[in-house]
């Protein structure tokens, strides 16, 4: 039962949140959509994790080609942001360097694209020991097929597939608290 629990609860003693190459050249080729809700979503998640003081590291593919963190999620790179050319996140020694010094056993994953750099980084923290939090409703491809698919993969591989609100309320756990307030708040700014 303990396996099952240390699993599927996400922790926030446990936790980093891990922004993945939410970059300026690369947004207006997202699915339009899937792209709305990630802003809105992951902005959720940083506001949730800043709260809890929980660490935040954020990745950006190929800057010189592909721009910097685009400046709706400016709040992703204020702890951690790491330059990569690897698709996966952990082909960087300096992501891995920076997750470690984290002490996370739990990876909870937000960021594009869903199928390539997102499908990869969580494939390789799963093979490192870590338990990996995949926030459907925080990622997005160029298309729906290749979102929908990497999903699917990335749970037949043993991610834990969650949603914003799901996560933002395992890291509550107690109605009442103060942590309960914050996050109940930010609740309340997502749209349907």
């Amino acid at each position: 039962m303990a396996e099952i629990k240390n699993k599927f609860w996400l922790r926030a003693e446990d936790a980093a949140l891990v922004v993945i190459d939410v970059q300026e050249k690369l947004a207006p080729a997202m699915d339009p959509d899937l792209y709305k809700q990630l802003v809105l979503h992951t902005n959720l998640l940083i506001e949730g994790f800043k709260a809890y003081q929980r660490p935040i590291i954020a990745t950006e593919q190929y800057s010189k080609g592909l721009g910097h963190t685009v400046t709706e999620l400016q709040g992703a790179t204020d702890q951690s942001c790491v330059e990569k050319i690897a698709f996966s996140c952990c082909g960087e020694d300096q992501f891995i360097t920076a997750l470690e010094k984290t002490g996370a056993k739990q990876a909870l994953i937000v960021g594009m694209e869903t199928h390539v750099c997102v499908f990869q980084t969580v494939i390789d923290l799963l093979d490192r020991g870590y338990t990996v939090h995949l926030v459907r409703d925080a990622v997005c491809s160029r298309f729906k097929s290749d979102y929908e698919a990497a999903i699917r993969t990335a749970e037949k591989a043993g991610a834990v597939i969650t949603t914003t609100e799901m996560a933002l309320f395992q890291l509550v756990r107690v109605a009442g608290s103060e942590g309960f307030k914050t996050v109940s708040k930010l609740v309340r700014q997502r749209t349907p």
